[in-house]
């Protein structure tokens, strides 16, 4: 039987990883049969000494890691996925593993059309509600930097990781500190996962929009969809659907809670990205080995305004984007490729809202409080270029006119004007409080010419879907609330990991009521 030894190796950031399995070798007390990195990370606590951490598994005797089984469920009872983000995908892809086959519904478009609609949009301004950044294969996440760490401890991450490895994501997401897939990679992950989900049997329906439901005595019967490209409308007999609608999905909420569907206001946080050159925030993060390691990172919090403020959705070597799914709206997000070799690294940096912010104090306060902003910054430009300032002119209250060492990145063309006619008063404040304190702790970050483009509204979902301990929703019976849209993660692997949660708890269910 083979006997597992685990080895911790420090790498210094200008030798070449290969010398890990020579050190490996020294102290593994020989050529291993088997050998597996389990955590790779950096410490770059001491800019005068950064290494390279790896804690490695390994063997002289072979060894292979037991593969994962599931028992299979055998059922007649539908069921349907409702949006093709990380938690549809995800459940789906769980679902399958346990011989279930559901039809995924997507109101979007595949990814590689998706991709061509979102380029259009950026040079002719012409805006699909239906399928754009936030909405179509993927969801939200598949044009972003593709960060797979989190906060969570979900004993589901594990296994996200590595069904991303499985499906084309670099297999060092399964090991790495902080995992990123990049946009580009997030492409062929969805790719692959379709043609693996569609063998197995699952159903896609792209262009399709959730418009309603039936229910018969408290359960749900069927789903109405409504082809977002020929219009037309059909009822789908359904038992069982799982809703992953988004975070953006407003439509969604707003019929479902006329609908009868129980539900709850949730606070945000709205802000602005900041972007940097991505070089002068490695040498502040690296010191002199910034040139032999990937484009650095940060996370900052600050309390020097009663409102906290925090980066979110760091993009190493990245760019901003638009984030939009309304006419006569503007909101940003930041992407990044796998490479992350851009010119500039950008941030949220947000502001916790609370609810009292939100005029009327009802269900959907929030949301309209999001679509005000939105609305707001689209009539600074009169469209949907995004409004730039530099955080000096910012701080000082006046509008920018000319660039620094840094040049904004959104593609769809930005021009000068003054962010706080968008935000809110006690949002305005708490930026520039907290942009510079974090100057304090990440040399650079508060300069003058740091590049703010705003606003980014769409930090999490508005609301939640009420669900109880079975996991469905409260109202009806059959409806599964499940991830970002729903009040339930944030962020692309809690969103998968409550996806696979929600289809364990289906195929337990439905394993249970067998004959």
């Amino acid at each position: 039987m083979a006997t597992l030894k685990t080895i911790e190796i420090k790498l210094d950031p200008r030798s070449d990883e290969d010398e890990i399995y020579t050190i490996l070798r020294k102290k593994c007390g020989g050529e291993p049969a088997y050998s597996r990195i389990l955590k790779k990370s950096l410490d770059a606590r001491d800019k005068n000494a950064v290494f390279w951490r790896y804690v490695i598994e390994c063997s002289r005797m072979p060894y292979r890691p037991p593969e994962k089984t599931y028992e299979k469920v055998s059922t007649d009872k539908r069921v349907a996925i409702i949006g093709a983000g990380p938690a549809g995908l995800f459940c789906a892809e769980r679902l399958v593993e346990h011989g279930i086959a559901p039809i995924i519904i997507e109101r979007g478009q595949r990814v590689e059309e998706r991709v061509v609609t979102i380029k259009r949009f950026e040079s002719e301004k012409a805006l699909n509600t239906e399928s754009n950044v936030l909405f179509g294969e993927g969801g939200a996440g598949a044009f972003s930097d593709g960060k797979l760490n989190t906060q969570t401890k979900d004993t589901f991450n594990t296994d996200v990781l590595e069904t991303f490895a499985r499906f084309g994501a670099p297999k060092e997401v399964t090991y790495l500190s902080k995992p990123h897939v990049g946009s580009d990679n997030l492409f062929n992950v969805l790719k692959n996962m379709r043609e693996y989900l569609s063998a197995a049997g699952a159903t896609y329906m792209f262009d399709t929009k959730f418009v309603g439901f039936t229910e018969h005595g408290g359960a749900l019967r069927s789903l109405l969809l409504k082809n977002t490209v020929t219009g037309r409308e059909e009822e789908l007999p359904v038992d069982i659907a799982v809703l992953c609608p988004g975070h953006s999905a407003r439509d969604t909420f707003e019929m479902l809670a006329s609908s009868g569907v129980a539900m709850e206001p949730r606070e945000f946080a709205i802000g602005v990205r900041i972007e940097h050159l991505s070089s002068e925030i490695s040498k502040a993060q690296y010191g002199k080995f910034y040139e032999y390691l990937p484009a650095a990172d940060y996370k900052l919090v600050s309390h020097a305004h009663e409102r906290t403020v925090f980066t979110f959705c760091m993009c190493p070597g990245g760019v901003v984007i638009p984030a939009v799914s309304e006419e006569g709206g503007l909101s940003v997000n930041g992407m990044s490729m796998y490479a992350r070799d851009g010119e500039n690294s950008n941030s949220a940096v947000m502001v916790q809202m609370r609810k009292e912010d939100f005029p009327g104090g009802d269900l959907f306060a929030g949301m309209r409080f999001q679509r005000e902003i939105e609305r707001k910054t689209y009539a600074l430009l009169g469209g949907y270029m995004a409004p730039v300032q530099l955080y000096g002119d910012f701080k000082a209250d006046r509008v920018s006119s000319s660039f620094g060492e840094v040049s904004p990145s959104y593609p769809a063309g930005c021009a000068f004007a003054p962010l706080d006619e968008a935000l809110p008063p006690v949002c305005a404040e708490a930026l520039k409080a907290g942009i510079t304190d974090m100057g304090k702790r990440l040399k650079g970050f508060d300069s003058s010419s740091a590049v703010l483009t705003g606003v980014e509204t769409r930090f999490s979902s508005p609301v939640r879907i009420v669900r109880g301990a079975s996991m469905e929703s409260v109202s009806v019976k059959g409806l599964f609330p499940c991830g970002e849209g729903c009040g339930y993660s944030g962020g692309i692997t809690s969103s998968a990991a409550d996806g696979v949660r929600v289809a364990e708890t289906i195929a337990t269910s439905l394993h249970q009521i067998l004959p």
